[in-house]
C-alpha cells in the first residue's frame, strides 16, 4: 500500500479499539444526558476533569474526561475524526499500541491544559494565600494595590478594602470572602472532550499516510501531511493569542506533540527490532 492511497481491502473498516471508544464515547453522552435532565447525577462534575488543586479533583478524571464532550456538535466531531483517521492507523499499528497511543496523547493533553492554567492563576493563587497567612487590614490593602489580574474585580476589591478600613474587626469576613473566591477559582475549570487524543491520531495519520488526500468540507482536497502543519500551526497562534473561544488549543497541541516523540521513538524501537530478527535469522 502506498502512502498516498488508503485501500480498504483487507483493512476493518471499524477496528476493535475505535469501535469501542465509540461505544463508550456515545453511552456516556447519552447518560450524561438523561442523568442532567433527572437530576440524579453529574457526571460531568465526576468524570470531568478538574484543577489538580481543585476540591472537585478525582483520581479518574485524566482518563474519563476523554470520554466526556460538551454538546452533540462536540461529540459528532471528536467521534467522526477518531473513525475517520484512527481505523486507518489502529489497522496499520494494531489495536495494543493504537490504544496506548491513544490514551497516553489524551492524558498528557489534559496535564498540559492545566500546566499553562498554572501559569495563569498562579500569581493570583499566590496573593491570595499570603494574605491567608497573614491576615490584617495592612496585607489585604497590600494585595488589593498589587493586584491587576483578570480572575478577580478590581472594583470588588476596593469596596471590600473600604468596608474593612471602616470596620477592621470584620478582618473574619474578609478571610472567608477570599477563601470563598480562590475555592470559586480552582473549582472553576472542566475540561472535557476526546480532542487531544483526536488531534495526536490526525498527526499519526498524517505521519503514516503524508500523500493521502484530505477533504476540506468534503469538497477541497488537501494532503494529510500539509494538513498536519496547517492545523498544528492554527493551535499554536490561537493558543497564544488567547482568543477566549473556550477551546483548549494548547491540549491540542501537546497531544500532537507526545503523539510525534511517540511516532519517533516506536519507529526507532521498531527499527532495531528489524536488525535483531534480521541478525538472529542470519546466524542460522
Amino acid at each position: 500500500m502506498s502512502q498516498g492511497q488508503i485501500r480498504m481491502g483487507g483493512f476493518n473498516i471499524l477496528p476493535t479499539g475505535v469501535k469501542n471508544l465509540l461505544i463508550i464515547n456515545v453511552l456516556l453522552f447519552l447518560a450524561t444526558v438523561v442523568f442532567k435532565q433527572t437530576g440524579l447525577v453529574d457526571l460531568e462534575r465526576w468524570l470531568g476533569l478538574h484543577y489538580f488543586s481543585s476540591q472537585l479533583f478525582m483520581p479518574w478524571q485524566p482518563v474519563t474526561y476523554m470520554f466526556m464532550h460538551a454538546n452533540f456538535g462536540h461529540l459528532f466531531f471528536n467521534m467522526f475524526a477518531l473513525w475517520m483517521f484512527g481505523a486507518a492507523v489502529e489497522n496499520t499499528w494494531g489495536t495494543k499500541r493504537f490504544l496506548l497511543y491513544y490514551f497516553i496523547t489524551g492524558m498528557s493533553a489534559g496535564l498540559m491544559h492545566y500546566l499553562v492554567i498554572f501559569f495563569q492563576i498562579h500569581p493570583t493563587i499566590a496573593m491570595m494565600d499570603q494574605f491567608l497567612a497573614d491576615p490584617s487590614l495592612e496585607s489585604f490593602r497590600s494585595f488589593v494595590e498589587q493586584y491587576h489580574g483578570k480572575y478577580l474585580r478590581e472594583d470588588a476589591l476596593q469596596q471590600t478594602l473600604l468596608y474593612l478600613e471602616q470596620s477592621p474587626s470584620a478582618i473574619q469576613d474578609v478571610v472567608n470572602n477570599v477563601i470563598s473566591s480562590k475555592d470559586a477559582l480552582l473549582n472553576q475549570f472542566n475540561l472535557v472532550g476526546a480532542s487531544g487524543a483526536v488531534f495526536a491520531l490526525l498527526l499519526a495519520f498524517g505521519m503514516l499516510f503524508p500523500n493521502a488526500e484530505i477533504y476540506i468540507y468534503f469538497l477541497f482536497p488537501i494532503k494529510a501531511k500539509w494538513f498536519v502543519v496547517i492545523y498544528g500551526a492554527l493551535e499554536l497562534i490561537y493558543g497564544v493569542a488567547g482568543t477566549g473561544d473556550g477551546v483548549a488549543h494548547f491540549a491540542h497541541l501537546s497531544g500532537m506533540l507526545v503523539g510525534l516523540v511517540l511516532i519517533l521513538l516506536w519507529r526507532r524501537y521498531d527499527k532495531n527490532q528489524r536488525k535483531d530478527n534480521f541478525y538472529q535469522y542470519n546466524e542460522f
